[in-house]
C-alpha cells in the first residue's frame, strides 16, 4: 500500500472542493489495478462523490443545510452558532470513499468527482489522506 497526506485550503466558507486532480496526480506513478481509497481525518468533514461546476455541488451544501440547519440548538455548542451540525454532518457525508482504479486510472463516471465537503467554517485547512492498495 502507498499512502500520502495532503492539505487542502477551504477558507471560512462552506465548501465542496473537487479532489479529483489531486487523486489522479497520486496515481500518475500507478499502472496497476487497485483501489483508491481518500480519508479524512476530522470529526466535522466529509468526502463524496458528486456532480460538479452544475450546480450540484451548491445544491449539496444546501441540502445539507436544510436537513442540519444552523439555528437549531445544538447541544455541542463550541466555535461558531449552529457549529454542532458540523459534527453531525459526517453521518450523513461519511469522511471517505473507495474508488476502483483499473490501469492506473480511476474508474469514476462520465460526471462524478471525488469531492471534500467541509461545512466547518472555523477550520479552514483540511488534511486529506489518500492511499492506494494494488490489486
Amino acid at each position: 500500500m502507498r499512502s500520502e497526506e495532503i492539505q487542502i485550503r477551504t477558507g471560512s466558507d462552506e465548501v465542496v472542493h473537487d479532489l479529483t486532480r489531486e487523486c489522479e496526480r497520486f496515481l500518475d506513478s500507478e499502472d496497476g489495478d487497485g483501489l483508491l481509497h481518500v480519508w479524512v481525518p476530522h470529526a466535522t468533514a466529509g468526502v463524496a462523490i458528486i456532480e460538479t461546476g452544475a450546480g450540484s455541488d451548491d445544491d449539496l451544501l444546501t441540502a445539507l443545510e436544510r436537513i442540519l440547519p444552523r439555528d437549531v440548538k445544538w447541544r455541542h455548542r463550541h466555535g461558531t452558532p449552529g457549529h454542532g451540525r458540523d459534527h453531525v454532518m459526517p453521518a450523513l457525508v461519511p469522511p471517505y470513499a473507495t474508488i476502483p482504479v483499473l490501469g492506473g486510472v480511476l474508474t469514476l463516471g462520465t460526471w462524478q468527482s471525488i469531492c471534500l465537503v467541509d461545512t466547518n467554517v472555523d477550520n479552514p485547512v483540511r488534511t486529506v489522506r489518500l492511499s492506494f492498495l494494488a490489486g
